[in-house]
């Protein structure tokens, strides 16, 4: 019997935490966090890690747990979050795992395998090297040329992390990061998931929303925290927050707080595109528009979409 499971995905600022509360409160849930920044101490405001007050009483899992300093990574996410929903479940609560890291959700939901981790230190430091000699095109350029499948991922997220892993694989194995994937995931789910998707028609709207929420973040605190997280000792994953990473030049003396906070909120609209794109790849998802609908009518669509999947087809 698999596990049932609610997903609700969507780009940053869509009031995703909101509705999972929400549901949570309704079904006698309780939250897996799949934000792959919002998992590290002292990075409160920037991540819009939720409050005590925001959690309404839920318990929220994969949070607020790790130490700057720490890498993290989709293969250990999947290893912590399979027994903490398999232990909601058992206590016949309903697992819901709500995020923006669609990479975490995915690879859960699927079951992938991460059993094969093919690493070789001396490779990662060449290929490096490699990446700064002929950047993120000349090296994205390459992908294409043996794995146009992972291209077109990686074009998008234009993560520099995630391109060196790509051709470290292929360079390793001699076998491409999509086909090494696909049988990952030829392994059954223990999961029966819904998921659900928040997202706005008009575009412009939830980037109005972005740019407000990024003030907000400003006028409490987020300079302040900025600058204490990059002072520490930040690890490859903790570094590239989106937050603090935009402030760093104003710190340094090379641009003023207002060009830094335009910056900011540019990275911040590039990201939820980013989200959008791969969430919408997924067709099992039930959309919502924020735009078109207000907070309770969601609400009231999620209530009666579940209780139909969950409830009323047995």
């Amino acid at each position: 019997m698999r596990i049932p499971i609610i997903a609700v995905v969507g780009p940053t600022a869509s009031g995703k935490t909101a509705l999972a509360v929400r549901l949570a409160q309704r079904f006698d849930g309780e939250i897996i966090s799949a934000d792959s920044m919002q998992i590290y101490r002292g990075m409160d405001i920037a991540s819009a890690k939720p409050d005590e007050a925001e959690k309404g009483g839920i318990p929220h899992h994969l949070m607020d747990f790790l130490d700057p300093g720490e890498s993290f990574s989709v293969a250990r996410f999947c290893e912590l979050a399979h027994p903490i929903a398999a232990d909601i479940h058992s206590r016949l609560k309903l697992p819901i795992i709500c995020g923006g890291t669609g990479l975490f959700i995915d690879s859960m939901l699927s079951n992938t395998d991460f059993s094969e981790n093919h690493f070789d230190p001396e490779l990662r430091e060449e290929l490096a090297a490699e990446l700064e000699k002929i950047g993120v095109d000349g090296m994205l350029e390459q992908i294409r040329s043996y794995d146009p499948d992972s291209f077109e991922r990686l074009k998008v997220e234009r993560n520099p992390r995630r391109i060196l892993r790509c051709a470290e694989i292929y360079r390793l194995t001699g076998r491409t990061q999509t086909e090494i994937n696909r049988e990952a995931v030829l392994r059954d789910s223990p999961y029966d998931a819904l998921r659900i998707g928040l997202k706005a028609e008009d575009r412009q709207f939830l980037y109005d929303r972005i740019n407000a929420r990024v003030d907000e973040m400003v006028r409490r605190g987020l300079v302040e925290e900025a600058r204490d997280y990059l002072s520490r000792e930040l690890s490859d994953t903790s570094s590239m927050a989106i937050g603090c990473k935009e402030l760093k030049p104003y710190f340094d003396g090379a641009s003023s707080l207002e060009e830094c906070i335009d910056s900011l909120k540019t990275a911040t609209r590039r990201y939820a595109k980013r989200q959008l794109t791969w969430f919408l790849r997924n067709e099992s998802t039930h959309w919502f528009d924020i735009d078109k609908m207000t907070g309770d009518e969601i609400f009231a669509a999620c209530e009666e979409l579940i209780e139909g999947y969950f409830y009323e087809r047995k």
